[in-house]
């Protein structure tokens, strides 16, 4: 009975992980965005699918509030269709889900933490358990942020200028995700050291192994680089200045 048991709940797992691929497919979604969308580490779904591994019910309830139209019924079950009906969206209680995969937390605490204490950004990136926060931000309506840091340097003067606090979404993938002439920050290996700042990113015209890091400031001449030596890269949402400190 035990076996049976066991043998009827991995058909049963195997059969709901082949069900989110047929709708990622159908939705034309990769494993990538949906892994970002869920704040799930990358290619832990996609391997979760491929080998028939547990993907733990947090998972499924976040991919359920981050896709709406996902019929949850015909996830775990088969029954029915992919897809919601538009009237079954339009009858959905207002607020339980949004449609944006960049969800907004009104009550997000991001935590601001010190770079220089962290070490640079790659540490701080691979042991955010090991980093103390100096202190929490809360800003209405902002999208899914994983920290904050302070700025330095004048690169992106007058935009932003030394002290100012930048939040940011952590990118894993330089490849997948880029979004040109977004502002970024960035950790770049320079001959063996560390060198931290925030850019604008564009494409190279060296070619699709570079990018170009832009400033601001005029006064910063841009710069190709090889995305082989990106260490770290983020996506910055959002800035705060403090004009006043009493």
């Amino acid at each position: 009975m035990i076996i049976f048991n066991v043998c009827k709940f991995s058909i049963k797992k195997i059969m709901i992980l082949q069900r989110l691929d047929e709708f990622l497919q159908l939705k034309n979604i990769s494993y990538y965005q949906l892994e970002n969308s869920v704040n799930a580490s990358r290619g832990s779904i996609s391997r979760a699918v491929k080998h028939g591994k547990n993907i733990g019910s947090n998972v499924l309830e976040k991919i359920v509030e981050n896709y709406p139209d996902l019929n949850i019924e015909w996830l775990m079950t088969g029954k029915g269709e992919v897809l919601k009906s538009s009237d079954e969206l339009l009858h959905e209680p207002t607020g339980k889900y949004l449609l944006r995969t960049d969800n907004t937390h009104e009550l997000q605490a991001i935590p601001l933490y010190n770079l220089e204490a962290a070490a640079g950004l790659v540490e701080l990136f691979q042991h955010y358990d090991e980093n103390k926060p100096i202190d929490f931000l809360s800003i209405p309506n902002l999208p899914k942020c994983d920290g904050a840091v302070f700025v330095t340097g004048d690169s992106m003067y007058p935009l932003l200028k030394s002290g100012d606090i930048v939040v940011y979404k952590q990118v894993h993938n330089v490849d997948d995700g880029l979004f040109w002439g977004e502002m970024y920050l960035v950790a770049i290996d320079v001959d063996g050291d560390e060198y931290i700042s925030v850019k604008y990113i564009q494409k190279s015209e060296i070619g699709d192994d570079y990018i170009k890091l832009v400033s601001q400031n005029a006064h910063h001449q841009p710069r190709d680089v090889r995305k082989d030596r990106i260490r770290a890269l983020a996506m910055v949402k959002a800035s705060v200045r403090i004009n006043a400190m009493k």
